[in-house]
């Protein structure tokens, strides 16, 4: 199975408050908020959440293939990505801007505040998946993840147009999109992905209800924090899978992203969503554990012990017989 992911490309620079946002804010006067935020540390470490699941599924020996708009600085993050099993031929390089940037502090509650600074990946929008789908020899399935938001609707069209089933995936880019384009963006799509939040911005900003939503989608996959995922389709009952153990709570960084890439691994294997969605909770959990979206290193002896003892033997038996 033959999956695209496209999204943004950035570097995360990740800070720490060892405080609390909500001590530092007066209620009557948010609407003049003027903040600093004296933090602890500074981690530079690569991500944007279209490399950050194509690193994941490469891990789990899914070759997907990266599509999105980088800088001329990308020559030391590709070859990362390229030693941790994705396909980078189809990101286009700007010539004139760099690589986002994702700029991040995490308060003690593991809540955050972030600022995304968009460079090359306006340049995304450049890209023709009908390129990509030729020289991979066609393609299965195209998660459109946050991107710039003309390249969201121009991959959506095309997918449309093309028959090629496709992902919703705003994340991040939810909050700076009309009604009209979410409706767009999710209208037909195989699989729309958010979490709890976001679930609710999407109806509201669209004016649609849940049942309306899940009506023009295939499955509605929504995160649900340490609770973990539900999976719903129209007619059937939900899926509902828990999270793995976690040995420790680092860094919240990521973990969607994760979970999307142990999801899909899981959909390119045929396993079921149900296992795909296990699959997906642990390695949220080992990304979770880790500061730094790309930093996990996933041993597949350590991933399969902590699996079955997550999920059960019968769900490992199945697992194991696709992860290389």
């Amino acid at each position: 199975m033959r999956i695209a992911v496209t999204g943004s490309i950035a570097t995360d620079h990740l800070m720490t408050f060892p405080g609390r946002f909500a001590d530092q804010l007066v209620a009557d006067q948010l609407h003049t908020v003027s903040l600093s935020f004296l933090v602890d540390n500074l981690d530079v470490r690569r991500g944007g959440v279209g490399a950050n699941i194509c690193f994941g599924m490469g891990q789990l020996g899914t070759g997907p293939i990266l599509v999105g708009a980088a800088g001329s600085d990308f020559d030391e993050y590709r070859a990362w990505l390229d030693r941790h099993g994705v396909d980078t031929e189809s990101v286009r390089i700007s010539e004139v801007l760099h690589t986002a940037r994702f700029v991040c502090t995490t308060d003690a509650d593991h809540n955050q505040i972030g600022s995304f600074y968009t460079g090359a990946m306006s340049e995304a929008r450049q890209i023709e998946l009908k390129k990509v789908a030729d020289r991979v020899g066609g393609l299965d399935l195209v998660l459109i993840g946050a991107d710039d938001p003309e390249a969201m609707l121009r991959h959506t069209e095309e997918c449309k147009a093309r028959s090629i089933p496709f992902a919703a995936d705003f994340s991040q880019q939810i909050a700076r999109m009309s009604g009209d384009d979410i409706r767009t963006l999710l209208d037909g799509a195989t699989y729309l992905f958010s979490n709890e939040y976001e679930k609710g911005l999407i109806e509201s900003k669209t004016g649609w209800t849940d049942a309306e939503i899940l009506a023009k989608v295939g499955h509605r996959v929504t995160t649900l924090g340490s609770r973990g995922v539900r999976i719903e389709r129209v007619g059937t009952e939900p899926i509902l899978v828990g999270c793995a153990e976690e040995e420790a709570k680092v860094d919240p960084t990521g973990v969607g992203d994760a979970f999307r890439a142990g999801f899909l691994s899981g959909l390119a294997w045929g396993v079921g969503l149900e296992r795909a969605a296990q699959v997906g909770c642990m390695l949220a959990t080992l990304v979770i554990e880790t500061l730094g979206t790309q930093e996990y290193t996933l041993s597949r002896a350590r991933f399969m012990e902590r699996f079955v003892k997550a999920y059960g033997d019968e769900a490992g038996d199945e697992v194991a017989a696709h992860l290389g």
